[in-house]
């Protein structure tokens, strides 16, 4: 898989986390020519949150990600959408890239759209890896914690390293 050519540096002071649920909306609306359902809104805010934190350093997102059962969930997120189940989320969305910052709006549309073809186990399973922080977290601490900011920088920034 290639993933964003850029070299993890110091944030711009725009560079601010913001709600979540404005992440989910852009991934919907970068998504709106196919069916998204919640598992996959999840595990790419989630995946984009982690490649933030690996390029720049900040977090994407204002909430802490737990570590569930089956996977990295943001609570709030998974309220919001648990309502379609395993169903595709059928609600109109409007762009949101005003809201974010150059450097989010380009990392959330290169990774969305890399991560397009992926179904949605295809995304979990990548994030339910041995040594990812989900599973770090789980393992240390149990199942419904907070995943610690660092492991989830930590991890990303090493995926771009190799």
């Amino acid at each position: 898989m290639t993933v964003l050519q850029l070299t993890a540096t110091e944030a711009p002071a725009e560079n601010r986390p913001l709600a979540p649920l404005t992440i989910a909306q852009q991934v919907l609306w970068l998504r709106r020519d196919i069916d998204t359902t919640p598992m996959d809104v999840l595990k790419l805010v989630y995946l984009c949150h982690g490649w933030m934190l690996g390029y720049h350093g900040v977090e994407l997102i204002d909430e802490p990600v737990e570590a569930w059962t089956y996977g990295p969930v943001v609570p709030s997120l998974y309220h919001r959408y648990k309502v379609y189940g395993s169903g595709i989320i059928v609600e109109e969305t409007a762009v949101q890239s005003g809201l974010l910052s150059s450097d989010m709006s380009g990392l959330v549309n290169h990774f969305v759209h890399l991560y397009r073809p992926f179904s949605p186990f295809q995304l979990s399973a990548l994030t339910h890896q041995p040594d990812t922080p989900w599973d770090i977290t789980r393992r240390r601490n149990g199942i419904g914690s907070v995943i610690p900011t660092y492991l989830i920088r930590d991890h990303y920034r090493k995926l771009i390293d190799e």
